[in-house]
């Protein structure tokens, strides 16, 4: 395993054991709302510390960007770090929620951690060496047809701006595919991509630390990965759809008549 992967994994595995703890004792956890619908509590915050001290005890010249503490450091490594993805779900004791944690060297995912602490399953890729799950090598499925795929998706919940378009796209793909899930944690969603559990996935308006892990698990998976029009941008849009690639395909294709200006730039 890369080093600096083996950071990210050490990392991953101590965040994960604070959020096991504290999962045993939620009633007590202090929350707070960072804005509608937008919660954070002590546990993602203990969680993210733990991860940058590990991080920057091995590299302390790398940048950081996460999603409680934001951006620091200027370094053309920097670590893109989300310490519990899936904040909503674990308050409410619904086993579903991740540790993403991504390297970006200069401006490119060259590692990835996804971390399910529930199931213990270890998502990881480097760059050009193909994504694994618990150190098994995954791929994407070989579904071709969008009416057998099984499609995961988030729902907005915190920005409704794009909301009726979501809900148009949403009503075609019901219809169009075999099912589509919301599991509620963006990281895991691209993971199980990668293990060909989802066949694709779409969602608007994501932020880099819930997708640059995923990313490149799917791509490092024989999968490929877009903004809404199948461009490289969804690091800065935070649109995203990702597959297979006669899924992925299928998708762009069947979101192209609902995109607002908005939402292809």
């Amino acid at each position: 395993m890369h080093p600096m992967l083996n950071t990210a994994v050490k990392a991953a595995r101590r965040a994960g054991s604070i959020i096991n703890r504290a999962s045993q004792n939620i009633d007590m956890l202090k929350v707070e709302h960072k804005s509608y619908n937008d919660f954070v509590s002590e546990v993602d915050k203990a969680a993210e510390s733990a991860i940058l001290e590990i991080i920057l005890e091995a590299y302390p010249n790398h940048a950081i960007l996460a999603e409680e503490s934001g951006t620091q450091g200027d370094s053309e490594f920097q670590w893109i770090i989300d310490p519990l993805d899936g904040t909503t779900n674990f308050l409410h004791g619904f086993p579903q929620y991740s540790i993403s944690i991504a390297l970006s060297h200069k401006g490119q995912i060259t590692q990835a951690v996804v971390y399910d602490p529930v199931h213990n399953d270890l998502y990881t890729a480097t760059r050009g060496s193909g994504a694994f799950l618990n150190e098994r090598r995954i791929r994407v499925s070989k579904r071709s047809r969008l009416e057998d795929a099984l499609i995961g998706t988030g729902f907005p919940f915190r920005n409704f701006d794009n909301l009726d378009t979501y809900l148009a796209v949403f009503r075609e793909l019901v219809q169009k595919t075999s099912g589509i899930r919301r599991p509620g944690s963006a990281a895991l969603d691209l993971a199980s991509v990668a293990a060909g559990r989802f066949d694709g996935f779409w969602e608007f308006s994501l932020s880099p630390w819930d997708i640059a892990a995923g990313t490149l698990l799917v791509t490092e998976a024989g999968g490929l990965v877009g903004d809404l029009v199948g461009e490289a941008n969804y690091l800065k849009t935070g649109h995203i759809v990702a597959g297979s690639p006669k899924i992925f395909a299928q998708l762009l294709k069947t979101l192209a008549p609902y995109l607002t200006d908005n939402l292809k730039s």
